[in-house]
């Protein structure tokens, strides 16, 4: 008896050996004197949230537009409220000058960058002469910032930000993370080591990024100007496969994951998780690339195929209703949703008559052809991304039918140079409607499929530079009519945000409407809390 006792207390004292080194790991902290302590510190897993997310390369706000971690580990001048309204953040208050077109933000005193260094006004004329200035900068975001002219700082809290023109946006983009000068200053935004070891003035701090792991972990700022959160660790799991986020829920290697219809409705029934629905300005659609020949010669003919595509059919299969068809790319915005832009109903007899006024007929083999060449394009899908697969597969087949031969392409990346047609989109406008300003405006540094339409450019410049909100809706409304009347993108869907976590997990708040890949779950991440 003695001897098994004997065997059971050093198993359990291997057991915790293990278990110490293994936190170790995870925390990222320096081998000094104080790495006892933090292990000691952070031995109760309890307390740390394992979110099985998206996989990474970058955690920069100015580069990375569209994940949660930037949202956490940074701060902008301002933050969006739970209704999507922007309000103070680093900046303690602002003031607007119609006369000169200026802003003038009053910052916090007190605030720390994560490694210790105060926060000013320098940080600030820093990261927005980035965003204006550094020609070689490759961000998708720069032209929400092209009315600026001129970033100041009188006094260390104290930034004067002149504009070219009124724009109605800029107080939703002045909300984008604040990057620290003293770090970046000289460095290539591109290529930094930055992107991958960030340091921001945000709710949570970045401690280690175990790429061979996929695994990045934060823990909360204690330091922090606001609300500290209850949450002491976040675990970010870089997840890729659809599949494998809910087989992490369903093993307990994650608490909390945005999961496809399919996979979400899975949990609905069971009381060991709970099913946190979202809605999402998340829409999906084939986007084509207008630089590649056979749209160069064929733009004419993208809006017919709306015609040929059962949407709703897409809708209750591939997300089990979780979800609704789409028409516009601002469809759910204050100032969008102009049902005069739901011009394609499904028919099939007008898709073949609108074929026909364009001049396709059809060949021995069904599919169309004009001027000597088929109606053949191709659109590529990242393999991994199960519910877009199902998605092209299904519009593949209901083109077939009609007589377009739309050739899906699965590619673990996504290639901008291999001559591809499009790509099976997805995007979000959740808060102003001018976020489709840079995908949709030609030349736009968003616009990464060369899409171009006069009529178009003309109504977003108006809308951006207009400050009455009536006209601002009918602009808006103007602009969904022409966009679905020579579109870049054949819409499809609009998708439901469909988060699963334990049962533990409580204080997630479905107010705010969600962005790309439902992203925005955290938006108040320090009144979560934590039982497990």
């Amino acid at each position: 008896m003695s001897i098994k006792k004997n065997m059971t207390k050093l198993a359990t004292i291997l057991l915790l050996m293990m278990l110490c080194l293994s936190l170790a790991a995870c925390s990222g902290g320096k081998k000094d004197d104080n790495s006892k302590t933090k292990v000691a510190e952070n031995s109760d897993l309890s307390n740390t949230l394992v979110y099985a997310g998206e996989s990474e390369d970058t955690i920069n706000p100015i580069l990375n537009s569209h994940n949660e971690l930037p949202d956490i580990i940074f701060s902008g001048l301002m933050k969006y409220d739970a209704n999507g309204k922007p309000v103070v953040d680093l900046a303690e208050s602002y003031q607007y000058d119609d006369a000169t077109n200026t802003y003038t933000f009053k910052l916090r005193k007190g605030v720390k960058w994560h490694d210790g260094k105060d926060f000013t006004a320098d940080d600030v004329v820093f990261t927005y002469d980035v965003l204006t200035q550094d020609k070689t900068l490759s961000a998708s975001i720069t032209s929400n910032y092209e009315d600026i002219s001129s970033v100041t700082a009188p006094d260390d809290y104290t930034v004067v930000i002149k504009l070219s023109k009124y724009n109605a946006a800029m107080l939703d983009y002045f909300t984008m993370g604040i990057v620290p000068k003293h770090l970046l200053e000289g460095e290539d935004i591109n290529t930094t080591s930055f992107n991958q070891h960030p340091v921001g003035t945000g709710r949570y701090k970045f401690v280690k990024w175990d790429t061979a792991g996929g695994m990045i972990t934060l823990e909360r700022n204690k330091e922090y100007y606001d609300k500290v959160p209850n949450i002491e660790r976040v675990i970010y799991k870089t997840v890729s496969v659809e599949s494998t986020k809910a087989t992490m829920l369903q093993s307990g290697e994650a608490d909390l994951a945005w999961l496809n219809a399919n996979y979400a409705e899975n949990f609905r029934k069971n009381n060991k998780f709970k099913n946190i629905d979202f809605k999402t300005a998340d829409y999906r659609g084939m986007s084509m690339d207008f630089k590649t020949e056979f749209w160069k010669k064929n733009a004419d003919s993208v809006g017919v195929l709306n015609y040929a595509i059962d949407k709703q059919k897409i809708v209750d299969s591939v997300l089990k209703g979780r979800g609704f068809a789409a028409y516009s790319p601002i469809q759910l915005s204050a100032f969008g949703g102009n049902k005069a832009a739901d011009i394609y109903p499904y028919d099939l007899d007008t898709f073949a008559k609108k074929m026909a006024e364009l001049g396709w007929k059809k060949n021995k083999d069904g599919i169309y052809e004009r001027n000597g060449e088929k109606f053949h394009f191709t659109i590529q899908v990242r393999d991994y991304e199960e519910e877009r697969v199902d998605i092209a597969n299904i519009v593949s087949t209901m083109l077939k039918k009609a007589g377009i031969d739309m050739e899906v392409v699965l590619v673990t990346k996504f290639d901008w140079d291999a001559g591809y047609n499009g790509f099976l989109y997805g995007g979000a406008a959740q808060f102003d409607p001018d976020m489709s300003y840079v995908s949709f405006v030609t030349d736009a540094s968003g616009n990464m499929m060369h899409y171009s339409n006069a009529k178009v450019d003309e109504l977003l410049k108006a809308g951006r530079h207009s400050s009455d909100e009536k006209e601002r809706k009918k602009i808006y409304g103007e602009f969904e009519v022409a966009y679905a009347e020579q579109p870049g993108i054949v819409l499809i869907s609009y998708l439901d945000g469909n988060y699963v976590s334990i049962a533990g997990l409580d204080g997630l708040d479905t107010t705010r409407v969600l962005g790309h890949h439902a992203v925005g779950v955290m938006w108040n991440i320090e009144n979560w809390t934590l039982n497990k």
